[in-house]
Formats: C-alpha cells, sequence, structure tokens
C-alpha cells in the first residue's frame, strides 16, 4: 500500500470517528498485518461496539479495553 493510500484511509477513518461524537487517542497503520489500530480517547460501553465497528469505512475488530479507551482493528 501506498503511503498516500494510507493517508487517505486514515482521513476516512478519522472522519468516520469524529461524525459518531468520539475522538481519536492513536491511530497507525500497521505495514506487515495490512491493518489499522485505533484507540479512542474513551471507553465505549458494550452496547455501543457493534454499532460502532458497523459505521467504519473498513471491517472492525474490537480488540478490547487499552490505557485511554477502546481499541480495534481495521483491516483491508
Amino acid at each position: 500500500m501506498q503511503y498516500e493510500d494510507i493517508w487517505q484511509l486514515q482521513d476516512e477513518i478519522t472522519s468516520a470517528v469524529n461524525s459518531l461524537g468520539y475522538s481519536l487517542w492513536d491511530l497507525h497503520y500497521d505495514r506487515p498485518s495490512f491493518s489499522f489500530h485505533l484507540e479512542l480517547n474513551e471507553h465505549l460501553p458494550d452496547d455501543a461496539i457493534s454499532s460502532f465497528c458497523s459505521q467504519m469505512p473498513l471491517p472492525a475488530n474490537y480488540d478490547g479495553e487499552g490505557g485511554q479507551g477502546s481499541l480495534f482493528t481495521l483491516e483491508q
């Protein structure tokens, strides 16, 4: 994946997160796994996780809770 593609997808992910009323703590691309790792600034309640994942621009999986908030992996 080219850097321009990564930046574009990061912008799309950030826009989707912001449109849902959340903010990012961390978002980075992991080249070996071809996936994005996302941590929110807050911990989502269990009933909001599925809805959050379904509204991301890439398939998203909930990875648990991190130091700042909920963790997700978005895969290509």
